[in-house]
């Protein structure tokens, strides 16, 4: 038995990750990640899932830290480390210990991308790993009267010989140093390249792996998603965040400010984040989607599927009045769904009678795993919204089960002789539906 549970389990996924599959494939994604994780036992498991993401057709760069092992060298050569406002203050001596370690982590990380042992899985990966001077960097100069000597910042990504490498099947691995025409090396922060990278790509992902769990609120619970406007929001507001998170936060907004469609802050310590995050609907990550992730719009022929599989359960139950797809399809335009990531998780529809100046809501539905998050309450807004400016005075709904709802939301109870005639025509007796009208500001 358990066995079976297993198999039907990875049945279910399988064919629940078919649609990213296929939506991620020739696509860009720019994947950051510090030092500590390279050092990490499950850093090997990560770079698995990236060979697979390789192997799927998704373009990947990966952009990798190296702040513990430039750390660890400092005091090895008995350096003392210098930060300022959160930045390395890298003079001669530090420089060269940024080179040393930047360049070691860059070597183990090629060498564990090369992997191809039989019964493993990297067997037959026969990854190409790309890297070299494709960021340019000038200096950050003095700031506040401190000299940041060799520490830099982006000036420019040569997105064109970055393009063709990923045209080319490999996988780009970028260090955070940069380049100057002059042939200076600077230090760069990590998560700076890999949003310069993201931006001049066009890239349609900005994934970063962070030490805690994703933005948080303030009882500690992951938030799963947040606008653009809602991250800015957080930012500039008063709530303390993480130091990490409020960085890499800090990178996603930048990035989906100028042309990235989605970042994502996943924790590297959850065992396969990558995966997760990217082939299954909720992630386990923060989500912060520069176009609309979550959205609200009038339904089309195109939504039939997916609103026929979403009611079908509460027909089931006689929660719903069956409607067939012939009927669900001539109706279309009366309903409004509510999207996420491409799924139909919500759905309602509004019925005028303009002669009366009265509306019908029907069809209010909310896939069980987004319930109890004001989701139904967000559709009936909608749907008021609509029926106002179709110059409907009142609304009314026929319920078997959910009648204090719509009570909590100021519909009162009526009767059957409160419905416009046509509709009184059709009154099933034998639902016995009980009738609740709201009138309309």
């Amino acid at each position: 038995m358990p066995e079976k549970n297993n198999n039907a389990a990875f049945v279910n996924w399988f064919r629940n990750s078919a649609p990213y599959i296929k939506a991620h494939r020739g696509r860009t994604f720019v994947i950051a990640f510090g030092g500590e994780f390279v050092a990490d036992a499950r850093f090997a498991h990560f770079i698995h899932d990236v060979a697979l993401l390789n192997t799927l057709g998704v373009r990947v760069v990966l952009v990798h830290g190296a702040r513990p092992q430039i750390e660890g060298l400092l005091r090895e050569r008995g350096i003392k480390s210098r930060y300022h406002q959160g930045l390395r203050v890298t003079d001669a001596a530090a420089l060269a210990c940024v080179k040393h370690a930047v360049g070691s982590v860059r070597v183990e990380i090629e060498a564990l991308l090369s992997t191809g042992i039989a019964n493993s899985p990297m067997a037959g990966a026969s990854i190409r790993v790309v890297s070299g001077n494709f960021v340019t960097a000038r200096p950050l100069g003095v700031r506040n009267g401190v000299d940041f000597e060799h520490t830099g910042e982006v000036r420019r990504v040569d997105a064109q010989a970055l393009k063709k490498a990923l045209d080319d099947n490999a996988v780009v691995l970028l260090s955070p140093l940069g380049y100057s025409p002059t042939g200076e090396v600077f230090n760069l922060s990590a998560e700076d390249v890999a949003t310069a990278v993201a931006v001049d790509l066009r890239a349609d992902k900005l994934l970063c792996l962070t030490e805690s769990m994703g933005v948080t609120d303030a009882n500690k619970h992951l938030i799963r998603q947040l606008t653009l406007g809602e991250a800015q929001k957080l930012l500039s507001g008063k709530r303390a965040l993480d130091a990490g998170a409020k960085r890499y936060l800090g990178c996603a907004v930048r990035a989906c400010q100028n042309g990235v469609r989605r970042a994502h802050l996943i924790s590297r310590r959850t065992g396969g984040a990558l995966l997760l995050e990217l082939f299954t609907r909720d992630g386990v990550g923060t989500l912060v989607a520069g176009d609309v992730y979550e959205d609200m719009r009038a339904a089309t022929i195109d939504d039939v599927a997916g609103i026929l599989e979403l009611i079908a359960p509460l027909e089931e139950e006689g929660v719903l009045v069956r409607r067939s797809r012939e009927r669900l399809e001539t109706e279309i335009g009366h309903f409004t769904v509510m999207e996420r990531d491409g799924m139909v998780i919500g759905c309602a529809a509004l019925y005028p009678y303009p002669k009366e100046g009265v509306g019908e809501l029907a069809g209010l539905a909310v896939h069980p795993d987004y319930r109890d998050a004001g989701r139904g309450e967000a559709l009936l807004e909608q749907v008021e919204r609509r029926a106002k400016q179709g110059k409907i005075k009142r609304l009314f709904v026929l319920t078997t089960h959910t009648p204090h709802w719509f009570q909590e939301r100021a519909f009162k109870a009526g009767g059957i002789k409160d419905l416009p005639v046509a509709r009184q025509a059709l009154y099933n007796y034998q639902r016995n539906s009980k009738v609740f009208i709201k009138k309309l500001g």
